[in-house]
């Protein structure tokens, strides 16, 4: 059954999440996760399930039915209002989360030419005004209007619809189920462009890469693009029962960082406890030479921060980056600035990627060379109860998704869901 030959459906001027609406017509309200300001706090208390205005979209927007969102931290941050309230940024009324989507383009603006109602997409996460000389020649990601879709936007993918500018669109890949599809992008374009973004310190074949947290959903990314680039990643873990999991996305080795005591803020130069954290960090770093053979990494991908920072910054080698993308141990970095300087190492801030570069990591997705990672599907209902189990650090390894409109896992096309819904 094609979705054109669709049995009618009576257009209505809302529709139960479990009733999809009729191909482009846009109901007048939706059903959606809301947070207010007025009830910041954990995620099961702070997101409640409301029905509100669907979207308007402007000239080079587009309306997506969403089929299948992803799980990130910002919907943590979100629901605390913590460290800002996302509504002190947008200053509208409500905020649907969501920084990852899969679904169908039911909706486009009079300026959208690439894409056409009934397509079928994902969405990476850049957002930005596209008038100033960075958008236009530079790299979108230095303009002064960059924000982050579903978390400095109120438009998320928590919802029936979602509004998204066009050039955030890019093709579902087709051997994807819908909640695969949905739960990866903006880790696997932050791990792209902290890997190929900075140039001349961009990833190639041989290369050494030390990869934190290289079982989670950003690291398992650091790993496998290494792999299918002909580099050799070695992850960290702090549980002994992902070793096996990161080897098996193509890790050529793994150190438990649970075997050393060299984390946190680094202890003052020349100080007894300095000569004690610099022998150990210096045993992290044979380690790291037992396995590339007594050569020091070329690309440290960090991500942990605070915990973590002094030793990457004396583990990279003379000339080589440290990466990195947040802070999720802290933001009080140390590092011996002397390793740095005299060795000329580069320390390098790294923030999601621009549509090409979304795009070029997408490729190794569609090529099969780098695997989603889902490590759990939720239902509608318990979006809270997964953001409330990542707060509390109880998700498994990888990326969690959830389903919206598609009515359970396993479906890959617009098809597949009007056939499942026509059963139901």
């Amino acid at each position: 059954m094609s979705a054109t030959a669709a049995k009618p459906v009576l257009v209505k001027a809302s529709y139960p999440i479990n009733e999809i609406p009729p191909l482009g017509h846009v109901p007048e309200r939706m059903t959606g996760w809301t947070i207010r300001k007025d009830r910041h706090g954990p995620p099961d208390t702070s997101m409640l399930l409301e029905e509100v205005p669907t979207w308007t979209i402007g000239d080079d927007e587009v309306l997506m039915l969403v089929m299948a969102g992803g799980v990130n931290y910002n919907g943590v941050w979100a629901a605390l209002g913590q460290p800002i309230s996302p509504l002190d940024g947008h200053k509208q009324p409500f905020h649907i989360a969501g920084s990852d989507a899969s679904g169908v383009v039911w909706a486009v603006g009079p300026k959208v030419k690439r894409w056409k109602i009934g397509d079928e997409v994902i969405v990476h996460c850049n957002q930005d005004d596209g008038d100033d000389e960075e958008c236009n020649g530079g790299d979108p990601m230095f303009s002064p209007s960059q924000r982050i879709w579903g978390y400095e936007t109120p438009d998320g993918s928590f919802s029936q619809f979602c509004r998204v500018q066009a050039r955030q669109l890019m093709p579902k890949p087709k051997h994807l189920t819908w909640e695969e599809a949905a739960c990866y992008t903006l880790t696997l374009a932050t791990a792209y462009r902290m890997l190929f973004g900075h140039a001349p310190h961009t990833l190639k074949p041989g290369d050494n890469v030390l990869v934190w947290g290289a079982s989670g959903g950003l690291g398992v990314f650091g790993v496998q693009l290494a792999a299918a680039s002909g580099a050799n990643a070695i992850g960290v873990i702090s549980d002994e029962s992902k070793r096996d999991y990161v080897l098996s996305l193509g890790a050529k080795g793994v150190i438990n960082r649970k075997d050393f005591t060299c984390w946190g803020q680094m202890p003052t130069v020349n100080s007894e406890e300095y000569g004690a954290w610099t022998k150990e960090a210096r045993r992290f770093g044979k380690a790291i030479w037992d396995i590339t053979g007594k050569k020091d990494v070329d690309i440290v991908f960090e991500h942990p921060g605070e915990a973590t920072f002094p030793v990457s910054c004396l583990v990279v080698k003379r000339g080589g980056m440290v990466v990195f993308c947040a802070g999720t141990s802290g933001f009080n970095i140390t590092f011996d600035a002397r390793y740095v300087w005299m060795r000329q190492k580069r320390i390098q801030g790294s923030h999601f990627a621009h549509l090409k570069q979304a795009s070029a990591a997408n490729e190794f997705v569609v090529r099969r060379l780098v695997d989603p990672c889902m490590s759990e599907v939720v239902p509608f209902e318990k979006i809270p109860a997964a953001h409330m189990k990542m707060w509390k650090n109880q998700h498994a390894p990888g990326n969690m998704a959830v389903l919206v409109c598609s009515p359970r896992p396993g479906l890959r096309t617009f098809e597949d869901v009007l056939e499942a819904h026509a059963g139901a």
